[in-house]
Order: structure tokens, then C-alpha cells, then sequence
């Protein structure tokens, strides 16, 4: 790969992306199918296979959620029906209730919509958040203690208490009652509390498991309302704050969460809540046609979270609605600033506020705080990468996890970086800082083969405190026992993961070409919202694409121009790289991974690239090669050695890969589907995209391209 790189001026070669791309299996008779009996393209038929759609009811169900008929939520979850009867006990002998809530914004979009919905219920309520640097996450005995000293009759938690197992004993033995809301992975011990609300308690098929706690927070409020028969004006500022609290948590968009955040953020917009409306002016969001009718508000009575809202659609306009990433980049990270380096009251003043006036001056807050959270993260992403390699970079490949403490850094802003380290270096990241000589705290973030929680606790005798789930968690320990927990992860990471793991995944759904991209495509792939986790946006991938022109703009990002040429004619597209300082200058020849974005600026709408995978092209110069002899070479592969070349076959050129039993792989230049067998006549078809083939195709093109490059 270096001699292919180096021009002949023996330049350095580029450095690129590492990473190992996955491109799903193309069922394209289905896909066909698909497309005709539900009127899209074939590219988004195979959008929903590739997201488990395997009928046409399915898929039905899919590209319209409210067609979806829910479960109760009193059949679902076991204590809902005891919480709705404390709370409204509670309510009617004025007993005082107390919400400790998180700093995230999961924790404070919950914990405001608690207050917004139990005052308006006529509940005597407060609430408390512990502090991320005094505290850390979830409730805690001075917590308790403080409550009771208050006069509290009952606690509720929420996004938190589901590991505190201490502080609510000593509730209970305080006389307390206590009722657990939270959604993050159940522990070897369950707390004592009067009830737990968690869907990880609940059948992994309920549509109801992958809300998260303002998911619970929601489902209890809206069950206590209908209980009370007070739902009236209560059920779209609580929907508002799911949706922003939803996808701030990056909680998986299916089930019961695709369809409410779908409501949800088409309210958002003409949301009557002051603190709503004034993050999106901060932001500077725009609202944008979406194609969807208006959502009415239900009847009175009626069952908000298992019916169908009736529909108000106009033939002569859309609704304007938002779009996840609104909430993802611009106003969720506005929020997450003020838990992580603020002060989380702010933010539930901002949510809960019914006067303008307060609201934009929170928001401006929240603006400020964010920008200073961005400084911060810059500031230690690079003395973190400075740090990793001149220590760390020789071991990665044999630690096959990232364990970096250092002293002075901000551990609110730390859970940020630790997620760019794993972009930059493709393993888990276990990162902390010293909050004292004693003590350190830090946040970890996984990768898709490795569970974080689960390394957590392999490593529980030597922490104080953890928590978290597959991807991320937190966690402290004394500062002593650093080297044992580095030992033990890097010996949990090597049970759990091989060689090939280390590279960041890029999960591609299929290939596009530029003359097929088009404001059509685009309003058709908007079916497939609300995006987010477990529902991801598309990626689309394009081979042998030029890059005709590029240039940094911003912190960093790269700002291009690609080419494709098809049949003699050229398409050209725009497309930016984030963060891509690094790998600038860019080869003039790639293949391409991105993400489909429209661009408004002046008036005018515009289909653009966001570029998030790119290789070396190798193929079009081998296979389209006029020298009139075959180009052969062997290589070796996974310690197996292989022989491999290029070949007509009739008019078309193709690849041909022989291992020792002479058993061939063949494939042609922009073909999905291969062949595999001993002769022509016996081959079986098979999906060159899956990685075990597409892994040894560019070993081959690799051994081929020097070859190429040599002669």
C-alpha cells in the first residue's frame, strides 16, 4: 500500500480513514418486489430489508407507524399500575413528592416533564439533581437525607436508581416510599423500592423496551393524567419533551419511540412551551415540509399512547416538521452542555418556564455554555491524541482497548472525546481524569463487539461506582487500583475481540450512483424517518468517484466537489467530510461512503453529500488496464496464499481468486454478486459485499495495483 500511494516524487503516503466497511447483502428480486407493490424506489426497498423488513405487511407497518396497534402499557410493565396509585395518592393528601433526576438530557428533558405534568395534576412536587462534580450520576444518601429533612413523602427517580441500591435502602428505613424509573441495564441486585418502572424488566418483543427515561417518564405521566381524567392541554408539551429528550439519548427509534418522536417533531415547531420555542431560535432550526398532514390533538378521554392521532391533511400545503439531526447536533448538544460543565437548573427552568422572557435568556445560557463545551472538547481531544500516541499507539493492536487518565481535564466533557478516540483509533475507549489524588472518574465507549457494561463489570471489586449499557457507561475507582482495572480490561477486551474488530465499522446499505440521486430519491428516504439508533440513516456507498475539487473550511472540515462520469456524461455533487483535517489532502480518486443531506441557502434546496467513509479506488486502472496480457500475481491473505489476476472474459474484464484447492472467487467491476466453485459450471453464486469476500477482493486488487504500479 505505501508504493501505491508514493508518487514518484516519493511523496509520504496520504493517510485515510481506517476502517472496515460492511456493505448488507442486496436482495434485489425482493427488493424489486418490494418496490413495486409499495410504489418506491428499488434503492429504498432495499433500505427496509436491510432494516429486517421481510414482508410487505411489514413494511407497510414501517413506513407508517400508526398503523402499528400497541400493548397497554398497564399490561407491560408490572409496576406501572402501583406507581399511577402512589403518585395519585399522593396528589390527593398533599403529600410532598420529590423527582431526582440526571444531568443528561435525557435526565433533565424527564425530570421537567415530570414537574410540567405532576404540578399541572396538582401535586406538591420539587425536584433535585445530583451534582456532576460533587456527586456523579444517579441518586445518592445525601440526596435521601436531604429529601427527608424536607418533609418528602415519596421519591421519584428518573433516568437513574435502578444500581442505587444503598441510597434507597436508606429511604426506606427514612420511612420513605420510592418508585424507580429508569431504563439503563438491570444489575445483579435490584433496590428495595415501592415500584420499578424499567422496559430492560419487560419481554425484549414489547414495543415499549427501547424507550428511554423520558420514554418511562412519559408513559407514567400520560397513564397518571388518563387516570385522573386531566389529560386536557397536558399531552403536546409532554410529547415535546419526549421527542427531545429521545433522541438526545440516541434511545433506539423503533417500536413506540418511531412513532411518537414522528408526532413529536412535527409539534416541536409550533410547540406552545417558551423553552422550546426559544432553543429553536437560538439554534437557528428550520422547520421544513415534510409531506406529512397536520396531527390533531385526540379527544377527550381517549388513550393518547396506544391510539391513532386522527390526521388534518391539506392538499395545498405540508406541515413543517423536524428532523432528528435538528435535535441530534443543534439542540440536544445545547442542553447536554449546560449537565455536563453547568448548572442543570437551568435547563429545567428553560423546559418548564411559561414566560418568553425567562425562556430566551436560558436559552442564551445554554447557547454560551455550549460554546465553551466545544473549546473545552477541542482542547482535550488533542492533548488526548497527543498523549495516545506517544504512550499507546504501538500496543493498540495487541490491548485492543484504550485506557487514558490524565489529570485537568473536565469530566463532563470527557464522554465527548472518548467517543472521537473511538472514531480515530477503532477500539473501546476507557477514558478518566483525576478528581483528586485518590480519585479518579472517567466515561467509557464501546464498539459494536464489545458491551462496555459488561467490561464494567468484570472489573466491579476494583471500582466504587459504574453503570451504563452496551455502548458507553461511567465509572470511578481509586486512583490505586488504575493499573489493575487497565490489566483486567485489556484481558476482558482480548476474550471478546480479534484483530479485524480493531477498525471503526461502516455499516453501508447499498450502491448508488450519482444520476440516481435526486430530490425524488430524497423525499423518498424521508419515509424511513425519524432516524436515529437502531433505525440509522442510510448510507450509500459510490465506486471510482473523483474528487474535483476540495478545501478546509470551518474546525477542520473538508469542503469537495465529486465527479462521477457515467455512459461519457459527468455528475457532479457537493459533499462535506467533518473533521476530516487529518486525511487532507484527499486522493483524486476514492470510492465513497456518505450520507444523503439537502442544503438551503438562499432560497434554493439542494441535494448534498455528507461524507462519512472513503477508500483508495484500485480497480478501475486494473480492470480497464489495454495492455494485451493478463495482469497476474499471488499474495497472501490470513497467512493462506492465494493467486489472483485479470482476465477478459468475452467483452467484460473480471477478477479471479485461486486458493490452494483450487477453488476460484470471480467478480466483475461493478457487480454486487460473485462466483465461487472449481469450474464455471458447478459455482454458486455469492454476495461479494459480505465481508469475508470483499476483505480478500482488495487484498488481491492491493497485490495487483503494485504489481501494476512495479511494471
Amino acid at each position: 500500500m505505501l508504493d501505491i500511494a508514493r508518487s514518484e516524487t516519493s511523496k509520504p503516503r496520504r493517510r485515510l480513514p481506517n476502517q472496515r466497511w460492511q456493505i448488507y447483502p442486496q436482495k434485489a428480486e425482493f427488493a424489486q418486489k418490494l418496490a413495486a407493490s409499495s410504489n418506491i424506489s428499488p434503492i429504498v426497498s432495499q433500505l427496509l430489508i436491510n432494516r429486517g423488513i421481510e414482508s410487505l405487511e411489514a413494511a407497510q407497518a414501517f413506513l407508517e407507524p400508526e398503523s402499528l396497534i400497541l400493548p397497554v402499557p398497564l399490561e407491560e410493565f408490572p409496576d406501572l399500575a402501583i406507581s399511577v396509585e402512589l403518585l395519585q395518592n399522593a396528589i390527593a393528601s398533599e403529600e410532598k413528592i420529590a423527582i431526582c433526576g440526571d444531568y443528561d438530557a435525557d435526565g433533565m428533558t424527564s425530570t421537567a416533564l415530570l414537574l410540567r405534568s405532576l404540578r399541572a395534576l396538582g401535586a406538591n412536587v420539587d425536584y433535585a439533581i445530583p451534582s456532576r462534580m460533587h456527586d456523579g450520576y444517579g441518586i445518592n444518601k445525601r440526596i435521601v437525607e436531604e429529601f427527608h429533612s424536607e418533609g418528602v413523602g415519596l421519591i421519584l427517580t428518573v433516568d437513574n436508581g435502578i444500581s442505587a441500591v444503598e441510597p434507597i435502602a436508606r429511604a426506606r428505613e427514612l420511612g420513605l416510599k420510592v418508585i424507580v424509573t429508569d431504563h439503563h441495564d438491570i444489575p445483579q441486585q435490584l433496590p428495595n423500592a415501592n415500584a420499578i418502572l424499567n422496559p430492560k424488566l419487560i419481554a425484549e418483543s414489547s414495543p415499549y423496551r427501547g424507550v428511554a427515561g423520558v420514554g418511562v417518564a412519559y408513559i407514567l405521566a400520560v397513564s397518571l393524567a388518563q387516570q385522573l381524567g386531566e389529560t386536557r392541554g397536558l399531552i403536546q408539551p409532554m410529547l415535546a419533551l419526549f421527542t427531545l429528550g429521545t433522541i438526545a439519548d440516541l434511545a433506539p427509534l423503533t417500536g413506540v419511540n418511531r412513532r411518537w418522536v414522528k408526532r413529536g417533531l412535527q409539534l416541536l415547531p409550533k410547540s406552545h412551551l417558551p423553552g422550546i420555542q426559544a432553543l429553536i431560535q437560538i439554534a437557528g432550526v428550520q422547520a421544513r415540509g415534510d409531506g406529512q398532514g397536520d396531527t390533531e390533538t385526540r379527544g377527550h378521554g381517549e388513550n393518547y399512547l396506544t391510539a391513532s392521532p386522527r390526521q388534518k391533511v391539506s392538499a395545498s400545503s405540508s406541515s413543517k416538521s423536524l428532523k432528528p439531526e435538528d435535535i441530534g447536533f443543534k439542540l440536544g448538544p445545547r442542553i447536554n452542555a449546560i449537565g455536563r460543565i453547568g448548572d442543570p437548573q437551568i435547563v429545567i427552568d428553560l423546559l418548564t418556564t411559561d414566560d418568553m422572557g425567562i425562556a430566551i435568556e436560558r436559552a442564551m445560557q445554554c447557547e454560551g455554555v455550549n460554546q465553551q463545551r466545544q473549546e473545552m472538547c477541542e482542547q482535550i481531544e488533542q492533548e488526548a491524541i497527543a498523549y495516545v500516541e506517544t504512550e499507546f499507539i504501538t500496543s493498540l493492536q495487541q490491548d485492543r482497548v484504550l485506557i487514558v487518565v490524565q489529570p485537568n481535564w473536565h469530566h463532563g466533557v470527557i464522554g465527548i472525546v472518548a467517543s472521537r478516540l473511538v472514531e480515530r483509533y477503532g477500539v473501546p475507549v476507557f477514558i478518566g481524569t483525576y478528581e483528586d489524588e485518590t480519585h479518579i472518574r472517567g466515561s467509557a465507549r464501546g464498539i459494536p463487539e464489545f458491551h462496555v457494561f459488561e467490561a464494567l463489570q468484570a472489573c466491579h471489586d476494583l471500582l466504587d461506582k459504574y453503570g451504563g449499557h452496551k455502548a458507553a457507561g461511567g465509572y470511578s475507582l481509586p486512583a490505586q487500583n488504575l493499573s489493575a482495572v487497565r490489566s483486567r480490561l485489556i484481558e476482558f477486551a482480548n476474550q471478546c475481540l480479534q484483530p479485524q474488530h480493531l477498525k471503526p465499522l461502516l455499516k453501508i446499505d447499498t450502491q448508488v450512483n450519482f444520476s440516481e440521486i435526486h430530490h425524488q430519491l430524497y423525499q423518498q428516504i424521508n419515509a424511513l424517518h425519524p432516524c436515529g439508533i437502531d433505525n440509522p440513516d442510510p448510507v450509500f456507498w459510490t465506486p471510482n468517484v473523483q474528487v474535483v475539487e476540495q478545501q478546509i473550511v470551518g474546525k477542520g472540515h473538508i469542503k469537495l466537489t465529486l465527479a462521477q462520469t457515467i455512459d461519457h456524461q459527468q455528475y457532479k455533487i457537493k459533499a462535506i467530510a467533518w473533521r476530516w483535517r487529518d486525511y487532507y489532502p484527499l486522493p483524486s480518486r476514492v470510492d465513497v461512503a456518505y450520507k444523503l443531506r439537502e442544503n438551503h441557502f438562499n432560497g434554493n434546496t439542494t441535494i448534498e453529500m455528507e461524507l462519512i467513509g472513503l477508500r483508495l479506488t484500485t480497480q478501475s486502472h486494473l480492470f480497464f488496464s489495454s495492455s494485451p496480457h493478463p495482469l497476474t500475481t499471488s499474495f497472501e491473505y490470513k497467512q493462506r496464499r492465494y493467486t489472483c489476476g485479470i482476465f477478459q472474459q468475452g467483452s467484460l474484464p473480471e477478477l479471479r481468486i485461486k486458493n490452494a484447492e483450487g477453488k476460484v472467487l470471480v467478480m466483475q467491476p461493478g457487480h454486487t454478486i460473485g462466483l465461487l466453485g472449481n469450474s464455471r459450471e458447478n459455482a454458486q453464486e455469492v454476495d461479494i459485499c459480505q465481508p469475508q469476500y470483499d476483505c480478500i477482493i482488495q487484498a488481491a486488487l492491493m497485490a495487483l495495483s503494485v504489481l501494476n504500479h512495479e511494471s
